[in-house]
């Protein structure tokens, strides 16, 4: 391993930098991102039940509030419910629109670390084959072994480079997806909560 790093040269600092933060990223998104953190199966009836009751129960509601993305959504219709439906549902588009932007933190650093990194290996590149053309410029070839210092440093870092983006790049895909899916499913349960309460008008 430390051969390797000796002849990735410089670039592959940067290049290891990124496949840790990728990784960090990728690891506390997945750990965040669970559907039992975010929609878990019991807000939707503890938000019945206080949307049912005659008077609202604060520390019932801030207990739905604090325990999840989809709890805060579900929490807005029980606060809203002497509202207009086109006000309470501009409500619950906005708070969701807050909670989506949460969910997709850190996936910004985690694209642009899929975009970065092969550009590291590409230059790693062309850094070594320069070092290799300056060997056979200075005339001081006399075996082959000589440029390998050149040639591997752009090899390493090519391949270094893809190996870190190619994960990240499927990772930012898949995250990106399950949140859609979990930002659909909030605002599924927020309008058949609204739903409910329109019936009970």
């Amino acid at each position: 391993m430390w051969e390797m790093l000796r002849a990735g040269g410089p670039l592959m600092w940067p290049i290891i930098l990124c496949s840790v933060i990728a990784l960090a990223i990728t690891l506390e998104r997945v750990w965040s991102l669970q559907r039992s953190r975010v929609a878990p199966a019991d807000a939707l009836p503890q938000a019945s039940r206080l949307l049912s009751a005659d008077a609202v129960d604060d520390r019932a509601l801030e207990s739905l509030r604090a325990s999840s993305p989809l709890g805060r959504v579900l929490a807005t219709v029980v606060t809203d419910r002497e509202l207009a439906r086109d006000e309470r549902i501009a409500r619950i588009q906005e708070v969701g629109r807050h909670e989506a932007h949460a969910l997709e933190r850190y996936l910004n650093t985690l694209g642009t670390v899929a975009s970065v990194a092969p550009l590291l290996g590409l230059l790693g590149t062309v850094t070594g084959i320069i070092r290799a053309f300056s060997v056979l410029e200075a005339g001081v070839v006399t075996q082959p072994d000589v440029l390998s210092g050149g040639i591997s440093e752009a090899l390493v870092t090519t391949a270094a480079g893809l190996l870190v983006a190619i994960p990240a790049l499927i990772a930012h895909r898949s995250l990106r997806g399950h949140i859609d899916t979990l930002v659909i499913e909030m605002e599924k349960q927020a309008l058949a909560l609204l739903v409910v309460r329109g019936a009970r008008r």
